[in-house]
C-alpha cells in the first residue's frame, strides 16, 4: 500500500532530533488537517501518545505516524520535507491536491474542500 504521506530525509531528522529534545522519545507523530486559516484548511503536526479508532498508522523513516481519516484522502501524496536557510528553518508541506493557498502559506484549500476560512 501506498503511504498517503512521505517524509523526507531531512524532515525525519528534524522530527527525531524535536523527539529527543523535547522529552518525546516514543510518540507518536499526528499529522492532520483541520478547518480554517485564510483558504479554508491549515495543516497540523505534533505529537501524540494516543491512537485514536478511526487512526491510520503508518511508519515513515522509522517515525511512527497517525492520520485520521478524515484527512487521510486530503493529504494523500503529500510531501513533508524540511528546508535550512539563512532565516532559520521549517516545515514545508507539498500537497498535490491544494488548489489554492493563502499569501502567508499556512492555509490551502483543495478542488473536494474548501474547508472553513477565516479572516487573516
Amino acid at each position: 500500500m501506498e503511504a498517503i504521506i512521505t517524509i523526507t530525509e531531512a524532515a525525519a531528522m528534524q522530527i527525531k532530533d524535536m523527539m529527543k529534545h523535547n522529552d518525546e522519545e516514543g510518540a507518536i507523530l499526528r499529522v492532520a488537517v483541520h478547518g480554517g486559516g485564510c483558504s479554508g484548511l491549515s495543516y497540523g503536526m505534533g505529537f501524540t501518545h494516543e491512537v485514536e479508532e478511526k487512526d491510520i498508522e503508518l511508519t515513515l523513516q522509522d517515525i511512527p505516524v497517525v492520520i485520521d481519516a478524515e484527512s487521510a484522502p486530503i493529504l494523500k501524496g503529500t510531501v513533508i520535507d524540511y528546508k535550512q536557510s539563512l532565516m532559520g528553518g521549517g516545515f514545508t508541506i507539498e500537497n498535490p491536491n491544494a488548489i489554492a493557498s493563502c499569501g502567508c502559506g499556512s492555509s490551502f484549500r483543495t478542488a473536494q474542500n474548501a474547508g472553513k476560512p477565516e479572516e487573516c
